[in-house]
């Protein structure tokens, strides 16, 4: 018999400018995951490209990694911790997507392959785009430093509040269907990182609680397997994004939570407690200690706004942090490889 083909990379890795000027050259649609070194090419989306090469095959379709540091032209992609998708067609950017969010790359690589085909076969026109966040990104800075303008200013630090994805949602399979809930429910995570707690920081964690008689079986269920762990911003909308983070929660108990608030994530994915899917910050000063906590080099502004009274949930309330982009990478970078 004759021997097996070789198989291909499902992603080719470019390295060098030489490969970056054959990708653009390439016919067909390229989606590229750029990268950071110190966390690596972004997994959860790996089984999707595999998924849909099956599907369409790669004559059109092709998929390549780049890491942001080895190629000038993704110098702006430096140190950002937030997975980035450049989807390519002759040689113009066409599409991007932010975030592990797979439906909606899934739905990207649809439309915009598309889109080429209509290009290769009728001659249209091809739809291409500036990634204006990079763009606009240094005038902003310098508008802040003109004119000194208190709103222009908030681009450069937002409000952040902690969130954690609990071992009995990981364990089910129900990660990355919370991940895209909170995506769609407009936040931005600036860090999910995946990890397995100890005992020592559930204990300290969790010390408010130290007298209640679950507080043994809250802590050996924190750390029975690996959490997610997201800070979140919210750039939709006029509520913050504490108190936007507890309602998407809904209330402690998830047997309430499915009377009360049916859509909530604890009504959805929790079962009984403490098997409530996810965790946020009692107020803006445990937000504070916990993603101190959690996140040791995490920076925190000198002004934190007060925290709004509202939902309880696990004996938590609203919780929220002013942090910049560059304090997330920075917490990131320090606590090892993040799962992105």
């Amino acid at each position: 018999m004759g021997s097996k083909k070789k198989e291909i990379a499902l992603q080719v890795n470019i390295s060098t400018q030489e490969l970056w000027e054959e990708m653009l050259s390439s016919k067909g649609l390229t989606v590229v995951d750029v990268y950071q070194g110190w966390c690596g090419p972004c997994k959860p989306v790996v089984s999707l490209f595999q998924k849909m090469r099956i599907e369409v095959g790669l004559d059109l379709l092709h998929f390549a990694l780049a890491e942001a540091d080895c190629l000038d032209v993704l110098e702006k992609y430096r140190g950002r911790c937030e997975p980035t998708f450049l989807f390519y067609a002759g040689g113009e950017l066409v599409a991007l997507v932010r975030g592990a969010n797979a439906p909606l790359l899934e739905k990207t690589i649809q439309e915009q392959l598309q889109a080429e085909k209509r290009v290769l076969a009728e001659g249209r026109e091809r739809r291409v785009i500036k990634d204006e966040a990079l763009s606009d990104e240094d005038e902003c800075f310098s508008h802040e430093k003109e004119d000194g303008d208190d709103e222009e200013a908030v681009s450069s630090e937002k409000a952040c509040t902690l969130a954690v994805i609990k071992p009995d949602a990981v364990v089910h399979g129900k990660t990355d269907e919370i991940i895209m809930k909170i995506q769609e429910a407009g936040f931005d995570i600036l860090t999910n990182e995946e990890r397995t707690m100890t005992e020592a920081e559930m204990r300290l964690f969790y010390q408010h609680r130290a007298g209640e008689e679950a507080f043994e079986k809250l802590v050996r269920h924190m750390c029975s397997g690996p959490s997610h762990l997201l800070i979140l911003t919210r750039t939709e909308g006029t509520e913050d994004v504490v108190t936007a983070w507890q309602t998407l929660m809904g209330p402690c108990d998830p047997d309430v939570a499915r009377r009360e608030q049916p859509d909530s994530l604890r009504a959805q994915y929790g079962t009984e407690m403490p098997f409530n899917a996810v965790h946020g910050s009692r107020d803006s000063e445990d937000a504070r200690r916990e993603l101190a906590l959690l996140f040791p080099s995490f920076k925190f502004s000198d002004q934190v706004p007060e925290a709004p009274l509202g939902l309880e949930a696990e004996g938590e309330g609203p919780g929220e942090a002013l942090c910049s982009p560059e304090d997330v990478d920075e917490a990131a970078r320090d606590q090892g490889e993040a799962v992105r």
